[in-house]
């Protein structure tokens, strides 16, 4: 779990060769994996069945545009309503237990919902469709705060990456399916789709009684029913912490970007492509696996590690599939009626689907590693009501990217008597815009918080230079200050151990290598601490001591580099007496890790040496590529090592391989 001690069903911590897909065969994720997916399609179901019903009645244009208006209104605004509640009672209440309560809430709500399929009455799937919105806001925040507590640390971003692939595939599958049931049943259609709604209800809740018990976050929070005050205060706790804050920000992003990207796909396929309702849903398709395939892939990715390097390039990415989308099919040529086949064929057509994919596959690469990132460094008594400020937010997102959509589009509208003029934009347009603004939100993000950005380009260097192979890291416990010695081999250790380590640390390293040139931005915003030598400036040692007692006080990692500098010869030197220093003031665990692979790496020094006599050959750098392991220790107490100790402990660990 995320205090590093095992599941409630036994299952021991991963090694490296565990695969996200191993938790779909376990009790403490596959429950609630399928619980999550099956909300989700009946949701779907649910909606597309009520337009296949007002189809099939051939009600009148007013009420089919009653509908369009009031459903996503009366669908969302529980969440503004009651998502501070939804967060509060998901911290107080047992986990496991609020997940059977919602579950039963949607039996009686499709209960509702099929008595008015079968008197065919607009108004009383309306009130289910509003129920079918509280019951979801509920549902969310315990959703993604249950994962920290069934899951280790080192599982966060598979567990979340199956998430999201399963709640994408199951929105498509719910929509196909709810918008065939008038057509397939006839006559029967609403007795069908009042059974099947109720049908996946109760499968549902039957499935949630497999969840095994996770504890609540805050069983003795005392709960503020005035929503508005709490509100605020949910919002106010989302931003407590920078990085937290942002990544808010980017999941709410995400949301206005799919938001604006599906609700063009309609119009898109008719006037852009020459298609008909079937490429519609091929369109939707396309994104929506693309977006399920990036979600999987951000474990493989990441080494499964919560690595935030990816989300800058999944916003670099769904930038340019959008920008590309824009420009692949500006005009449909006057064709019509065209099925997926014909689509294909016609000029573009096999672009416009690898677009459609793409955007979908860096999305997951965005939002995947947010949510981790949110669950790593959110406190557990929190977590469910900084969700439910994360849903209070989302809900404006969405709001705020369907009236833009719409009125983007518009020649002009009226507010208070005055006239706004609009540009008017056709859908590629709208396309366009929405790939500047990600590109512009994305910038101003990573600005603000670097560390995005940091963690980006250190992934892309580390993994295009190295071979990576992590061992033992799920021994770092997951809170709480921790000192981490390792040995000292090359100018990447403290990238390589930064990409490795899920947590955020602050690295102590000689000022000269702190100031190299390139690499100084890198360690500068990580936060590193530079050191040196009592005879080289004393004062720059002393502050160095005091900054990391600093920072262990306040529950971060930080790592060092006993040896003191890098290795002439690939052996291991004495560790320096500096880490004792540290201890006796702040005796906090110890982790023991080692690099092995690296003296033949790129930047050791005997790679420097190897290379003097190369330059201006145009070849391969020496040790491009190489494999290089990373192995932890179990944690040490501080209080009870000495140098000596450790120095043999990353001898042991290292071993022969320097």
């Amino acid at each position: 779990m995320a205090d590093g001690t095992p599941p409630a069903d036994g299952t021991p911590p991963p090694g490296s060769s565990h695969s996200q897909y191993a938790l779909l065969r376990q009790r403490r994720f596959l429950p609630f994996f399928l619980t999550q997916a099956l909300g989700a399609f009946n949701d779907n179901v649910y909606r597309q069945a009520i337009i296949g019903m007002l189809f099939w009645l051939g009600v009148s244009s007013a009420d089919k545009t009653l509908y369009t208006n009031l459903a996503p209104a009366l669908f969302i605004l529980p969440y503004f309503l009651f998502s501070a509640l939804a967060g509060q009672i998901a911290e107080k209440v047992e986990k496991s237990r609020l997940i059977r309560i919602t579950t039963a809430m949607e039996i009686a709500i499709m209960s509702l919902a099929a008595v008015g399929f079968m008197t065919q009455n607009l108004t009383v799937l309306l009130v289910a469709l509003f129920g079918t919105g509280l019951q979801s806001t509920l549902f969310g925040p315990v959703k993604y705060s249950i994962l920290p507590t069934v899951l280790h640390p080192r599982e966060l971003t598979g567990g979340n990456g199956l998430v999201e692939m399963g709640t994408s595939i199951s929105i498509l599958v719910g929509m196909i399916i709810g918008g065939m049931v008038f057509n397939a049943a006839g006559d029967n259609g609403p007795w069908v789709a009042g059974a099947l709604v109720i049908a996946l209800a109760v499968t549902g809740h039957l499935v949630s009684r497999a969840i095994p018990p996770a504890s609540a976050g805050a069983p003795e929070l005392k709960i503020n029913w005035n929503p508005i005050p709490e509100s605020f205060a949910v919002l106010r706790l989302a931003k407590k912490q920078l990085a937290v804050r942002n990544a808010v920000l980017g999941v709410s992003w995400f949301w206005f970007v799919g938001t604006v990207l599906t609700s063009q796909l309609p119009t898109y396929a008719e006037v852009n492509l020459g298609g008909s309702a079937t490429l519609y849903i091929f369109a939707l398709a396309m994104f929506s696996v693309g977006t399920g395939v990036g979600s999987l892939l951000c474990e493989k990715l990441s080494a499964r590690t919560v690595e935030i390097g990816l989300v800058p390039l999944g916003a670099f990415g769904m930038t340019a599939f959008l920008l590309d989308l824009s420009l692949s099919r500006p005009d449909a040529a006057g064709l019509t009626g065209l099925d997926v086949m014909g689509f294909l064929q016609q000029p573009g057509g096999w672009r416009t689907t690898i677009d459609l994919l793409g955007i979908g596959l860096f999305t997951g690469f965005f939002v995947v590693p947010l949510f981790a990132l949110i669950q790593s460094r959110t406190p557990k008594s929190e977590m469910s009501r900084v969700f439910a400020g994360l849903n209070i937010q989302n809900s404006g997102f969405i709001v705020l990217a369907a009236v833009l959509g719409l009125t983007l589009q518009l020649p002009s509208f009226e507010v208070a008597g005055v006239r706004v003029p609009m540009p008017e934009l056709d859908v590629p347009q709208v396309f366009l815009a929405l790939a500047i603004a990600n590109a512009a939100v994305a910038l101003w993000i990573f600005t603000i918080v670097p560390e995005f950005l940091m963690r980006f380009l250190s992934w892309m260097l580390v993994r295009t230079l190295y071979r990576l192979r992590p061992s033992g890291i799920d021994r770092i416990p997951d809170e709480g200050a921790a000192l981490v010695v390792c040995n000292h081999v090359s100018y990447m250790d403290a990238l390589i151990l930064a990409a490795c380590i899920p947590r955020p640390v602050r690295f102590v390293m000689y000022y000269r290598i702190f100031h190299v040139p390139v690499m100084h931005w890198f360690f500068r915003t990580a936060k590193a601490i530079p050191i040196a030598g009592a005879r080289e400036n004393p004062e720059l040692m002393q502050r160095a001591f005091d900054d990391i007692d600093a920072a262990l006080a306040e529950g971060e990692i930080v790592c060092i580099f006993p040896e003191g500098s890098l290795t002439r010869d690939g052996e291991i030197a004495t560790f320096k007496a500096g880490v004792e220093k540290v201890l006796e003031r702040r005796p906090v665990p110890v982790i023991p890790m080692a690099l092995r692979g690296m003296w033949t790496s790129m930047w050791s020094r005997r790679s420097a040496r190897a290379e003097a006599g190369r330059l201006g050959r145009m070849r391969a750098p020496r040790g491009f590529r190489a494999r290089v392991e990373v192995v932890a220790a179990a944690p040490m107490d501080g209080a009870q090592v000495d140098a000596g100790m450790l120095e043999a402990k990353v001898r042991e660990l290292r071993g022969d391989h320097a």
